[in-house]
């Protein structure tokens, strides 16, 4: 495969638009309006419970905010129990695509893709559930994410432009880089937040491997096809 070269990459990037989808909503009510004080144009593009309470928090604190569905930015329906809702070309577009490549730019003008500058996700509470008392593996199975370790890793990947939040604790320390550069991710920070990014999922994707392969063998098939409940013992 032939990589071009980067040929321009810019360090100081303004936090126009955001995707946040969490699971964990602390500190939303604080995040969000220190967004919108940088950027009175920001963008935000949410999904479910998400989309919902950032919608609440702009309505308590008076924001007058562009809160986006993902739906319809993509123009493609959230599918049923929720399993398609990030996993487009017009997010994944958004992160990955760089609009200083003439030939990125042109594709991403045809196709309808925004540059999304900050990505903030956490993921399924994963090891939380397989820790319950009485869990079954379909629970498990049913808490394993896709489309967040997806969105953290195609952000993480392009930290050349785009910012990466996966924890509530780190806030804080972002929207003080913030404000130390008036509303603008720095590159060596966005590459700081790359490998914590990159840690995050690295351990989520852990904590999977290790409890699938901790089961006894014979656990989906009674699970699914045994008639059992599916608990872990």
């Amino acid at each position: 495969m032939m990589f071009k070269m980067i040929e321009e990459v810019t360090d100081l990037v303004p936090i126009r638009r955001a995707l946040i989808s969490v699971t964990n909503k602390t500190g939303l009510d604080v995040l969000v309006p220190a967004l919108l004080s940088y950027q009175q144009d920001l963008h935000i593009l949410s999904s479910g419970g998400t989309y919902k309470r950032i919608q609440a928090i702009a309505e308590a604190q008076g924001l007058d905010l562009n809160l986006q569905e993902v739906a319809d930015y993509t123009g493609y329906p959230e599918s049923p129990d929720g399993l398609l809702k990030t996993l487009h070309p017009k997010i994944h577009g958004g992160l990955l695509l760089n609009p200083l490549n003439p030939d990125h730019w042109h594709y991403m003008q045809a196709y309808g893709i925004e540059p999304i500058d900050l990505v903030v996700v956490n993921l399924y509470p994963f090891q939380d559930t397989v820790t319950r008392e009485g869990v079954t593996l379909e629970e498990a199975r049913e808490n394993i994410d896709i489309g967040g370790p997806t969105m953290i890793r195609a952000g993480a990947k392009n930290f050349l432009r785009v910012a990466v939040l996966t924890d509530p604790a780190i806030y804080e320390q972002f929207l003080g880089v913030l404000a130390e550069y008036d509303g603008c991710s720095p590159l060596d920070y966005r590459m700081f937040l790359a490998s914590e990014a990159f840690e995050h999922t690295n351990l989520y994707d852990r904590a999977i491997s290790e409890f699938l392969g901790g089961q006894e063998p014979d656990l989906a098939i009674k699970s699914y096809l045994g008639g059992t409940d599916g608990r872990i013992s």
